[in-house]
């Protein structure tokens, strides 16, 4: 389980969710007061702002079919400031919140990765192998072998 705290708001990621929370009068009177848990399945991107010396950095969730706009230059982080799905940072904060990221870029990763699937079905080369050595056994008859080609032929 990860945990950051940041200006405004708390994240917590446990490998599957990730919880933003917000608490206390910044919360309520910016974003709101509450929680909001997001599947990792439903991030369809991370946005990262880096903290400076004198200006706050942020994370923002980016959500299939959310209407994202790009903030005018110089005002990033304000807009970020009262989006439900950003928390804000500052320098010393950093290094907490660039452990998250590395994290959740982790795992979106791994959920967009190619599964495995089961075995893998044998080649028509390795099926006409077969059913050779089956009449060579003298268990096909040439006629069935034949048929089984056939079968196999046609399926393409």
């Amino acid at each position: 389980m990860i945990e950051v705290q940041g200006k405004g708001g708390q994240i917590q990621f446990d490998g599957q969710y990730v919880t933003i929370t917000r608490k206390g009068f910044m919360a309520r009177s910016i974003v709101g007061k509450g929680e909001k848990r997001l599947h990792i399945s439903q991030i369809a991107s991370v946005q990262w702002k880096p903290a400076g010396a004198i200006v706050e950095g942020f994370i923002q969730f980016g959500l299939p079919g959310g209407v994202e706009r790009r903030s005018q230059f110089g005002s990033q982080t304000q807009s970020a400031r009262g989006d439900e799905n950003s928390v804000l940072f500052t320098k010393k904060q950093m290094p907490a919140f660039e452990e998250l990221r590395k994290a959740l870029d982790a795992a979106i990763a791994q959920q967009h990765a190619p599964q495995p699937t089961g075995a893998q079905s044998p080649s028509l080369a390795d099926e006409l192998a077969k059913l050779g050595q089956l009449m060579q056994q003298g268990i096909l008859t040439q006629a069935e072998f034949e048929q089984q080609k056939a079968r196999l032929l046609g399926g393409q």
